[in-house]
């Protein structure tokens, strides 16, 4: 079976989780990807648009994200 990776990110409540989801007009699922590659690219693309965000004064400057509290994991293929 081919793995799949997915990004979790730390939640005071329930630990790590995949909290990234895809969505269509049917339904929603978690998101994976399909090499640690992938994910990185993923995960860098959403902390330069927060950081951007924050540079064009649309987040204060606290609003931003620690790259700690996110963590790339295999998963087996399939698994939601």
């Amino acid at each position: 079976m081919t793995p799949r990776y997915e990004l979790q990110t730390w939640t005071l409540c329930d630990g790590w989780v995949n909290t990234w989801s895809v969505s269509d007009e049917a339904r929603e699922a978690p998101e994976t990807f399909a090499t640690r590659e992938d994910a990185q690219a993923a995960l860098d693309e959403f902390l330069r648009d927060i950081q951007d965000e924050i540079d064009a004064g649309q987040r204060e400057a606290d609003e931003g994200y620690d790259l700690a509290d996110f963590r790339i994991e295999e998963v087996a293929a399939g698994a939601p």
